[in-house]
Formats: structure tokens, sequence, C-alpha cells
């Protein structure tokens, strides 16, 4: 018998980090997570014992368990791409939280996970530092950037990854997958129809069901799963007449000039995702916070024919942004609509985090 390998997850939200790592054989003996619906889901599918819901930087260093692999996110928004790009963001500065934990955890590995902005941040040129001589002078680093659909997602997510190691340099993985693999030997990119092909075309609601759950002596609605999260939405009659134009991996330039609003009439260019629609043969653009508004993206359906016969004229539902996400039918998610839109936009990719605790997994 072997012992199964420990993790804690930092900034955990909804646990699609964890989920990667459970599938691979670990098992996460702490998580923290500030938001209580994300806490919530967290708890929902992994345990509430081991969950800490509140601040990091509340986290008793008594309170943190000596582990093998210490995973997290911290927040991002300060270097995103859709964020005011503020260099004084605090939400900036809370890797420094997840260097304290380690510190006290000394995890064999660490692995962070950030948005792409990352590595060009004043921030992780701290962390370099850290790594060269400073609290992390035990570990080696390897970073760079991992789309998620190079490792069987059928989504395309860029993302900075961290890989920390005190038991010899660990290389980030190998792509699995490839958009064009011709004799590569690997695989093609899944596409969405590997995910959501087959689920009710005309959701049942555009309300989550009626039920609530209890997670740390609160109330949160919740547990839903499924088709429970399946829930459509109310476009105007305008919405639907422009979203009819836009063919398979069109977008606003489809629709016709009469039908836009008067910022994209007058913005010839840029934004060209926007108002867009997924293919079913290839993997979705990053599933963000709001999929459920077209204007924010190539959000809408896969399903259109050019005969006009068979359209589905709405954006993807919960559901389906969970199953691009990567997440199992049967994982249960707490909040409300909009904060659980949150925590699947937020998540990181079920697929590459199992691909990337498997690759781990090997080396330690």
């Amino acid at each position: 018998m072997t012992r199964r390998l420990t993790t804690i997850d930092l900034f955990a939200g909804c646990g699609g980090m964890t989920a990667g790592f459970v599938e691979q054989g670990f098992r996460p003996i702490l998580a923290v997570e500030f938001d209580l619906y994300a806490a919530a889901t967290y708890a929902a599918n992994f345990g509430e014992r081991h969950t800490f819901y509140g601040d990091i930087a509340t986290l008793p260093e008594g309170d943190i368990p000596q582990v093998d692999v210490v995973i997290g996110g911290p927040p991002c928004q300060g270097f995103s791409n859709l964020g005011s790009k503020d260099i004084g963001d605090p939400r900036n500065q809370l890797w420094r939280e997840y260097v304290r934990v380690v510190k006290a955890a000394r995890p064999k590995v660490f692995i962070i996970e950030n948005v792409d902005r990352f590595m060009k941040s004043s921030e992780f040129q701290l962390l370099l530092a850290e790594a060269a001589g400073g609290s992390l002078a035990d570990y080696e680093l390897s970073y760079g950037h991992l789309n998620a659909a190079d490792f069987g997602v059928a989504q395309r997510r860029v993302r900075t990854i961290v890989i920390g190691s005190r038991i010899g340099k660990i290389e980030l993985p190998a792509a699995t997958h490839a958009r064009d693999p011709k004799d590569s030997g690997l695989l093609p990119w899944v596409g969405t129809r590997d995910r959501i092909h087959g689920l009710p075309e005309r959701p049942a609601t555009t309300e989550l069901p009626a039920s609530t759950a209890e997670f740390f002596s609160e109330v949160v609605p919740g547990r839903f799963k499924g088709l429970d999260i399946h829930v459509g939405r109310n476009p105007t009659a305008l919405s639907l007449e422009r979203y009819d134009h836009v063919p398979p991996g069109g977008g606003r330039f489809d629709v016709p000039d009469h039908l836009l609003p008067r910022c994209w009439r007058e913005k010839p260019t840029g934004t060209t995702d926007v108002m867009g629609r997924m293919r079913w043969d290839m993997p979705s653009h990053t599933i963000r916070t709001e999929f459920f508004k077209p204007e924010k993206g190539q959000y809408l359906h896969p399903q259109w024919d050019r005969a006009g016969k068979h359209r589905v004229n709405r954006p993807i539902t919960h559901y389906e942004a969970a199953r691009l996400q990567g997440f199992p039918e049967d994982f249960e998610w707490c909040g409300t609509k909009i904060g659980i839109a949150r925590q699947i936009g937020n998540a990181v990719p079920v697929g590459l985090a199992s691909s990337i605790a498997r690759h781990v997994k090997t080396l330690i």
C-alpha cells in the first residue's frame, strides 16, 4: 500500500484545482477560501471539516499541516487584461500569504496558477527573488504559459503556471493535445461537442431550484447539480435577432449595422469575439465570470445551420459553462446564479489541474 499524497488548496474557489488533484489520487487536508458561496461549494464536494472559510491572513500558523503539495491561484484581478491593471491593487499582494503557508507546510512541491499577464508583473519578479535567496530559497522554479486546450480541455484558456520544487527541478508538463497534431503523436484538441452536445437545447427554467443548505453555520442556496444549473435567460426580441445572424466562429461583425448598438457601430475594429458563437469542432474561448452575456465574449451556443432550420439562439447555461471547465456531471454547487457563475469563471479547468497533478505525482 502506498500513502496518498496530500494537498493544501489556497484561494481554492469552488475547487477546480482540487478536483483535478483528487482525480489523480491526492487527498486534500486543508483548503482556504474567503467567498462564502465558493467555500460552500468546495465543502459540498470535498468536505467541510478541512475547509477554512475566511481571510487567509487570519489562518493561524499552527493550523497549517505539513503536506506533499500546496496548490492555488492567488487573486489576479490586478493583473488581468479585463481589470484596471492597478499595480497597487491589494489583491496582487496575496501571493505573499501563499508563500507564508508554503513556509509553514514545507511541501515537496508547490504550484501557483494565475493569469497569463502575471509573468509580466512586478509581483512575479518579487516571487523570483524569494526563490533566488529569500524564504523560498529551497525551491527551484519552473514557470511558463499553459493552454488548457493543449491538455484535453474543451476550452482555450492560457494561464501562467509556476512549479516550485525542493526535490529537484520539475519542468512544466508537456502538451498532450494540439490544434493541428499532424505527425506529432499528440491528440487533436477537444471541441465543445464533447462536453455539451446532447444537453437540452431549451432550458426548462431561468431560475435555480428553491433549496438551501448550511455550511459554516450559514444558510446558502444549494446544493445544486447537473441540470439544476442548466438555467436559461429571457433575451429581448432584438437580442434574438442579433444572435440569429451569427454563425459558428462569427461575432458582432456578422450582425447587420441596423441591429448593432451605437457603441459597436462606431467601433469598427477590436473586440472581435463579442456576440460570438462557439463551434462544435473547436474548444470554446476562455469561460469568464459573465459567460451568460453574449456581449462579453464568444458565448452563444454552437448550434447554428446556414439554412436556418436548426439554430439555438441563446448564450450557454451555467451547466454548459461548468462542463466546458471540465467539472463532472455530479459536481454540486452552492450560491446564487451570479455567485455560481463567478465560481465557474474563476475556476482552474479540471482537466488542466489533473494533467499537472499527474505530472507532479510521477516525480514526487
